[in-house]
């Protein structure tokens, strides 16, 4: 038996960036992912978000790459979502997400980075944090 986990901190948002995820939504919508993840095996350590976007630090086991894991996490909760009629429209992400390892002595912080997203978006936006994210982790030199 592989004994195996990745951290990984995976960020995603609405299609065109709807400002549809209430607090009381996101709350449902985390919940149901914490646990319908749990009975796929995804470890959903923290999750939080905005309006607009959600951050989630999870940890992969040796049977998931982050794209599936990814396809699954997104599309299982807008389907439940939607199946549910939790909003008065339909929910739908973004194709793209953002996703970066996280090291075991970082954890702590990027809990605590998640844990304040209404803070920090009281001071910049999702587009902002975005552009922030693709320098600091040098994904603008990718193909």
């Amino acid at each position: 038996m592989a004994n195996v986990k990745i951290w990984i901190h995976a960020v995603w948002g609405t299609k065109n960036h709807k400002r549809v995820l209430t607090k009381d939504i996101r709350q449902q919508l985390f919940q149901h992912i914490r646990e319908h993840g749990k009975e796929k095996g995804i470890y959903v350590d923290f999750i939080s978000g905005e309006m607009d976007h959600v951050h989630c630090l999870l940890a992969l086991n040796a049977d998931m790459s982050i794209a599936k894991t990814m396809q699954f996490i997104k599309g299982e909760s807008a389907h439940w979502a939607n199946t549910k009629k939790l909003m008065n429209q339909k929910l739908d992400w973004a194709n793209e997400y953002f996703a970066v390892s996280v090291s075991e002595s970082m954890i702590e912080k990027v809990r605590d980075y998640i844990k304040n997203q209404e803070e920090h978006h009281k001071r910049t936006t999702f587009k902002n944090e975005h552009e922030e994210f693709m320098k600091k982790y040098g994904f603008e030199h990718q193909g």
